[in-house]
């Protein structure tokens, strides 16, 4: 059998892929561009690729049985145009999870925040406990080699349950398709002013979400948040309702929260018993995550000696605050794309570094670039001592759109209202060389040392070498920064 991926890069569309790979089908696929980490992931797996759309191509071994069209093949995409002219089997992404990943008991983590985390850990422990779930994450996990497994006649499956929308032609958010028995909500905060142009349209999505659990399913929600009682209020099949979070009159409560650099230490209550729960990732944010996923776990029948241990070895995934380089400075990657997202962040390392200078560099995804997303971008930035808006990424404009997503310039402009020290660096170089020639100036000692952003000189330089420790660079948002951070990193071995 034979696929092939139109738009193969994008984390999912890489995960699916290798996954069919697995099951032993001929996989074949394109993009417009391939970089690190996922071309890399794609050449250790043995996936074949090509640059470019060229429907020769795409059927020069024979015509594929299916062909997974991506959404970034827009309606004038070659291949897409040549796949529907001669009547191609075709299918969107999480059409094709639905078909071939979606089990019997399907375990869906859905939320505007938390879900790829849950979904990984959920696989995780499920796995440890052998019930060899089928799954797909969209993300990289430091623990598990694949991000996709295909179904194999056992019961369960873990998703993530993403609510952008299922393809160009199908406005359906992605976990529509995906008949949860067992929901994991994690937050439900108005995201994708681009699919969703109301916050009361937000929210219905995950109100017809809730309305589908069955009556024999398990909902497991996180109070913490806004919005998540409205959003349960729909919950017209009287499924069983378990709530999470860190006041005491939630089902699962989680308190006592230490983190350093090395970790989480907290404890989760439930009935009376309290669970120690350790685990080699950062974040409040991550301690919630996995609250819920322990909530979820134990509900469903596994023992807690098996979720606690699982814990303890999970690392996360990839791009969520993970370190890049440790030296003179210390960098970080994150897959921060909204303001809510990057300020959690942002707030994670300014617990953990509370007397360094924090750069954050940060580029939304589309629909964060909307005038509908502007009032979330007041006081998102407060734990950074700097923020640098680089060149952001070309998009496909309406020409009819009366409010096309705003540039670089304009989302200075937006964050400067509540930051005294945003800035717009249109060039990568000059931006590489900015961060370079203005890091490093925390005082030992003498909380935190800011420059002027506005100069370039240093205008520290009277503190003494020995008095300074390191400033902590992170880079936020959806996309890879065009090779910025290897460069920002002064040629620091990576940390191991």
């Amino acid at each position: 059998m034979k696929i092939h991926f139109i738009g193969i890069c994008g984390v999912a569309m890489s995960a699916l892929a290798t996954a069919f790979h697995n099951d032993g089908w001929q996989v074949t696929g394109s993009d417009v561009g391939f970089f690190p980490p996922i071309s890399d992931f794609l050449k250790d797996n043995s996936i074949q690729f090509y640059p470019g759309w060229h429907p020769e191509k795409m059927i020069e071994n024979g015509t594929p049985d299916l062909i997974v069209v991506g959404n970034v093949a827009g309606s004038t995409n070659p291949e897409f145009l040549f796949v529907q002219k001669n009547n191609l089997n075709y299918k969107s992404y999480p059409e094709v999870i639905a078909e071939y990943i979606v089990e019997k008991n399907s375990l869906v983590c859905a939320g505007t925040y938390g879900k790829t985390s849950s979904a990984t850990l959920l696989t995780l422990i499920l796995k440890n406990a052998k019930l060899d779930p089928s799954y797909m994450f969209g993300g990289l996990s430091l623990n598990l080699p694949y991000s996709a497994k295909l179904k194999n006649s056992n019961t369960w499956s873990v998703l993530e349950g993403d609510e952008y929308k299922t393809a160009r032609w199908d406005n359906r958010p992605k976990f529509a398709l995906y008949s949860p028995t067992h929901l994991l909500l994690t937050s439900v905060s108005w995201d994708h002013a681009d699919v969703y142009p109301t916050e009361e349209s937000y929210l219905q999505a995950f109100r017809e979400l809730v309305g589908k659990i069955p009556k024999d399913g398990l909902i497991v929600a996180c109070t913490d948040g806004a919005n998540i009682e409205t959003i349960l209020s729909n919950n017209k099949n009287k499924a069983k309702i378990i709530k999470y979070g860190k006041t005491p009159d939630n089902d699962y409560y989680y308190h006592d929260l230490n983190q350093t650099k090395a970790g989480l230490e907290y404890k989760i209550k439930n009935k009376d018993i309290e669970y120690n729960i350790t685990a080699p990732v950062l974040g409040e944010h991550m301690s919630e995550n996995i609250c819920g996923a322990f909530a979820m776990a134990k509900e469903i029948g596994i023992e807690a000696s098996i979720i606690i241990d699982t814990i303890k070895q999970f690392r996360g995934v990839k791009r969520r605050l993970e370190k890049k380089y440790e030296g003179e400075i210390t960098v970080y990657d994150d897959l921060a794309h909204s303001p809510a997202k990057a300020s959690a962040s942002l707030k994670t390392l300014r617990k953990i570094y509370p007397h360094n200078k924090i750069i954050a560099i940060f580029e939304p995804n589309t629909g964060n670039r909307k005038l509908q997303a502007m009032p979330g971008y007041n006081n998102a930035f407060k734990d950074a001592d700097e923020v640098i808006i680089p060149t952001l990424t070309k998009l496909k404009i309406d020409p009819t759109d009366l409010e096309p997503p705003f540039d670089g310039e304009f989302l200075k402009n937006v964050i400067a209202k509540t930051h005294p020290h945003a800035i717009f660096i249109e060039n990568d170089k000059a931006l590489i060389d900015y961060v370079k020639n203005n890091s490093r100036v925390s005082a030992d000692g003498a909380g935190r040392v800011l420059k002027d952003v506005t100069r370039h000189d240093s205008v520290e330089s009277h503190i003494p070498l020995e008095s300074k420790k390191e400033d902590v660079v992170v880079f936020l948002g959806s996309h890879g920064f065009r090779g910025m951070i290897d460069s920002i990193s002064l040629h620091q071995p990576p940390q191991p």
